[in-house]
């Protein structure tokens, strides 16, 4: 992922607010930083050196930061060194079969240990803090550089259908954007038995093709009056594990099938009706349908221009006239500060991250706490599985149970922002790279979004007797980026507030996925939302996985989670009015015993402290 240039949407302020000032992203130090960090002749001179980082310029916008080195550990995978990687991965295949076979599923960073983190933000990357590393008797032995970076890759073999963990150490990346060989060195190779990696675009594509081309499948469509292939849709889904047939061993899809009623509408809602009776079967490896059955005629839901998402006009109708313009300005720039991927904004500063499966992550969390400095909140922040089970028992919808992050990724289905206002207000934007099913690289513009938000009243009071009134404002930032999958939109949304509160907010939009009726039917297991169509109930459970680092530094571990339920007090000598509660604490002492519900009777929630 990369920092591009801050930005404002057209819709979202005044032009003349459009252009910013670039935030600083050169890939090497100004020569007198790198005399400086090259001779090292001490501790105390190093420190000294960079106690004081030379003053720059402040642009209009984003407060600009001079980056000290190179990419820090933390920083996810350029463009350039996913090259490398596929390329060292490639070039290690033992054969020209092996390698024609390889697919890339996923290429993303090996986040180094803590220690190797808090050294690069004790001495290799400003603001510099080198209080983040143990004291010892002679002092930390500062290293002249960090160890090399490395990716994991995981690739898919298509002749052998195996799966396969690689990590590449990469050594020159650099070389590679000058043209000259990839300068990689594989650290391991393995392969994991009996698992299937997550689906690509290509496969999809593939798969909709080869089911919309098989004989039987047009034949079926032909009853229901559909003869344009080019009105289908075929959403592939995971076969899921039902029983034995559905083992690992091969990679299956059960297509969902969905028609359009218009050719020339690029943006109809082809999911409003879906194309239900039809059972397909196909081998994702080979690219063949294995198993199909036309198993009962459902008629189409009618059609009806009011399903489409386009605006009014293109409907037959209008969109709201009576909104007035409401503009988001901030006419001196924002209060963030940006030195590449490093965030500083209030008392909070923190490390954004991206990975083709999780999306967005937030590194090194921490807050500024008046004369007790830099304290540590979490090392690792983010989402990193979805699960949508659907609750009709009938076909095909009882094998609807989709891992959205597993089976198809959230970071690589995220959106670019630059064509909307999905945020507004002064907005700096952050480039994701990722690899193609072939190992190219490809590029997602604006894929996460940072911002300030005007979040209400914070804090308010007034005296009754004196009729004063105090009031605070709250203002929040927000990283952000979007993703769909398949019908569902979710917007993942990390929330910094002034009162010391990090807030994960996601929200889902979209389009539901339907099932179509007969005529008169009713579902039990569903709302009907339309003649003829209706959405099967479902939930959608998100895993956050949430390394905290309350007051610790890398190597202590000194966080404890402890669970807070109100308890009634029993009538008795302590309370003999019948009217006392309390809160009781207790200390979870092991992962199994961590293992608990929400009991919102009992307001049950939990804290992370550092003991």
């Amino acid at each position: 992922m990369a920092t591009t240039q801050e930005k404002t949407t057209p819709c979202c302020a005044p032009q003349n607010n459009n252009k910013v000032a670039a935030t600083s992203s050169s890939s090497s130090a100004p020569p007198q930083q790198q005399s400086q960090q090259q001779q090292r002749p001490s501790v105390a001179t190093f420190i000294s050196a960079i106690d004081s980082p030379p003053k720059t310029a402040s642009a209009k916008g984003i407060t600009v930061m001079v980056r000290a080195q190179t990419s820090h550990p933390l920083d996810p995978l350029t463009a350039a060194e996913i090259s490398v990687a596929v390329a060292t991965v490639r070039a290690a295949g033992a054969t020209p079969e092996v390698r024609d076979s390889m697919r890339f599923i996923e290429v993303d960073l090996v986040e180094p240990e803590k220690q190797v983190v808090a050294l690069a933000d004790a001495y290799f990357f400003p603001p510099f803090q080198p209080s983040l590393l143990p004291r010892t008797k002679g002092g930390p032995v500062i290293p002249t550089k960090l160890p090399p970076r490395k990716a994991r890759l995981v690739v898919y073999n298509k002749r052998s259908n195996e799966t396969s963990i690689w990590i590449v150490e990469l050594r020159e990346v650099h070389a590679a954007t000058r043209g000259g060989h990839h300068r990689g060195k594989v650290v391991s190779s393995t392969v994991v038995p009996d698992v299937q990696p997550p689906m690509d675009a290509v496969e999809y594509a593939e798969c909709e093709a080869v089911v919309k081309d098989f004989p039987p499948f047009r034949e079926a469509m032909k009853k229901r009056g559909i003869e344009d292939m080019d009105l289908v849709m075929v959403d592939p889904w995971c076969a899921g594990y039902h029983s034995e047939v559905d083992a690992p061993s091969r990679r299956l899809a059960k297509p969902l099938i969905f028609c359009r009623t218009e050719s020339d509408c690029p943006m109809e809602n082809g999911y409003a009706r879906p194309v239900d009776g039809i059972h397909v079967l196909v081998d994702m490896q080979n690219m063949v349908v294995l198993e199909f059955e036309d198993r009962k005629l459902v008629p189409l839901p009618p059609a009806d221009p009011l399903r489409n998402y386009t605006s009014g006009e293109t409907r037959g109708g209008v969109d709201r006239s009576d909104v007035k313009p409401l503009q988001i300005i901030q006419p001196e720039g924002p209060s963030f500060r940006v030195n590449g991927h490093f965030i500083e904004w209030q008392k909070w500063n923190f490390r954004i991250g991206f990975t083709p499966r999780e999306g967005l992550v937030i590194h090194s969390v921490a807050y500024i706490d008046g004369s007790r400095g830099r304290r540590p909140v979490a090392h690792r922040l983010s989402f990193v599985e979805m699960v949508v089970p659907y609750g009709d028992p009938n076909d095909p919808h009882y094998r609807k149970n989709a891992f959205d992050a597993g089976e198809d990724g959230l970071g690589k289905n995220a959106h670019s922002l630059k064509k909307g206002c999905d945020c507004l207000g002064y907005i700096k934007y952050f480039d994701a790279h990722f690899t193609n099913f072939y190992g190219g690289v490809e590029t997602i513009e604006n894929c996460v979004c940072l911002h300030e938000e005007d979040h209400g009243i914070l804090w308010k009071h007034q005296d009754w007797r004196t009729g004063l009134a105090e009031v605070r404002r709250s203002r929040r930032l927000t990283v952000s980026f979007i993703c769909t999958v398949a019908n569902y939109e979710y917007g993942f949304f990390w929330h910094f507030y002034q009162d010391g509160k990090i807030e994960a907010e996601i929200k889902l939009t979209g389009i539901l996925s339907l099932g179509s009726l007969q005529p008169g039917e009713t579902r039990k297991y569903g709302t009907t939302i339309a003649p003829g169509l209706y959405a099967p109930v479902h939930q959608h459970f998100f895993v956050a996985r949430m390394d905290m680092a309350v007051d610790c530094k890398p190597g202590e571990a000194f966080n404890q989670v402890v669970e807070v339920n109100v308890k009634v007090e029993k009538p008795g000598d302590n309370n003999v009015h019948n009217n006392a509660f309390y809160a009781e604490e207790k200390l979870l002492k092991s992962e199994l015993e961590a293992m608990r519900d929400c009991d919102p009777l009992s307001a049950r929630h939990w804290i992370v402290s550092s003991y």
